[in-house]
């Protein structure tokens, strides 16, 4: 801070008065006084202006993302600790060189382009490139600003992006626990599946031993009967006469043994196709349910569902199947299978040990959905147990006799196709409802 003059005594001179001295030294003082405020309105902006110089360096330097700022030719000019710790170098190493350097140069090409576009247009512009650092290139997503003076031209350009190595490595996981959970959801699908169909083994054999048993005894039968007409051939070529060959004839009744023979043929023939109606519903029940979306008869599905599971019964039940058949619903014919054989069995469960057992099956359609309803005349869901009636592993059968799982597929496998699965209350008994979007042209 400067001194104050020293006054020292001066003679007056002949023609200075006092008080032009006294406004002399006035204005000395004036001038004094304006000096020292403005050193010390300097020395206050000057501390401001650190202050702020400090402000952002440390904003600059706390910054996580990637920040360079660039002058108008795209060299460096500043950097942050983002920058600095990825490429493994000081900052000062890294100030002064063109932004290529700090780049893959599989990118180069990309980055020359855009900085030309920025410094065009003065918009700015989305690019992603990757960034040379060390031990492993960093992918960047980044926005480059152009950086304006007062006249509205281009000094420079900011760039400032956010590193995505990490993140689409979490990506990448995520997709993988995805595809794992799909994986043992549809392990679970299946595990079900295997679980309903065990239950109907016994009827399944029941239902094959029937017809096979049939093919069985005509085949024995039509071995008799060709037995027969080789031996009445046998005769023919050995030169037989007429009256032989006619005493032979009535011998091994070979007239009604012809008649006998297409009737052999004819169930031979119906033995055979029930074998293959049975192995094409099965076929059915255990399609895994994947592919497109297909256009099915929802009552046929109801049908054959129906069939299977109380065939496998312990307990016969009346079944009644009612209303609007065929009915054309979009879905997967495996899962939309699985989904029906559920709900019944659950029905054949419920009205085990009643009276008079009955499982009910309707047909309808509302709002553009097809619905099947199943109900039956057992002893129905208490409130308590209706609020977690699809949740995993619940079940209200005895432990072994169900996994828990039926219900939770279920609805499940209905929200996929866009449908819904609801347990409404009824008069009597338990009643669930499959709703299935109609399939294209479906009344």
């Amino acid at each position: 801070m400067p001194q104050p003059p020293s006054h020292s005594p001066t003679p007056p001179a002949a023609d200075l008065s006092d008080a032009a001295w006294a406004e002399v030294l006035s204005a000395v003082d004036r001038t004094y006084a304006e000096l020292v405020a403005h050193q010390e309105r300097l020395e206050r902006q000057n501390r401001e202006l650190e202050d702020l110089r400090q402000f952002q360096a440390s904003v600059f330097a706390s910054v996580s993302d990637v920040l360079i700022v660039l002058d108008r030719l795209g060299v460096v000019q500043e950097v942050n600790r983002s920058v600095t710790e990825g490429m493994g170098a000081p900052a000062s190493a890294l100030l002064g060189q063109p932004l290529a350097a700090l780049v893959d140069p599989a990118d180069h090409a990309a980055l020359a382009a855009m900085i030309a576009q920025v410094t065009r247009s003065r918009a700015r512009a989305v690019l992603e490139f990757t960034l040379a650092a060390r031990p492993d290139p960093m992918p960047v997503e980044a926005v480059l600003s152009p950086r304006l003076d007062d006249r509205g031209r281009v000094v420079g350009m900011v760039l400032a992006g956010r590193p995505v190595g990490e993140l689409r490595r979490a990506y990448a996981q995520l997709e993988q626990s995805h595809a794992e959970m799909k994986a043992a959801q549809a392990q679970l699908v299946r595990g079900e599946k295997l679980a309903s169909l065990g239950r109907l083994l016994a009827g399944v054999a029941h239902e094959l031993n029937n017809p096979i048993s049939f093919v069985y005894a005509n085949a024995h039968a039509l071995e008799r009967y060709a037995a027969k007409f080789e031996a009445y051939f046998q005769r023919v070529q050995a030169g037989a006469d007429r009256a032989e060959l006619v005493r032979l004839r009535e011998e091994l009744r070979l007239d009604r043994e012809l008649r006998n023979l297409r009737e052999a043929v004819g169930g031979a023939r119906e033995g055979a196709e029930r074998v293959r109606d049975i192995v094409e519903d099965l076929r059915r029940l255990s399609a895994d349910g994947s592919g497109e979306l297909v256009a099915l008869d929802l009552a046929e599905c109801a049908r054959i569902g129906a069939h299977w599971v109380l065939r496998g019964a312990r307990q016969a039940a009346d079944l009644q199947i009612t209303g609007q058949m065929p009915l054309l619903v979009r879905g997967r014919p495996g899962h939309v299978q699985q989904v029906v054989m559920n709900l019944v069995q659950n029905a054949v469960d419920a009205v085990a040990g009643q009276p008079a057992p009955r499982v009910s099956l309707h047909l309808s359609t509302e709002g553009g959905m097809g619905c099947l309803s199943v109900q039956d005349n057992g002893p129905g869901i208490s409130e308590a147990a209706a609020a977690m009636i699809f949740d995993p592993f619940f079940t209200t059968k005895p432990v072994g006799h169900g996994t828990g799982l039926g219900l939770s597929i279920s609805l499940k496998i209905a929200e996929e196709h866009g449908g819904h699965l609801l347990h409404l209350p009824g008069p009597q008994g338990a009643l669930f409802r499959l709703e299935l979007p109609l399939a294209e042209g479906a009344a």
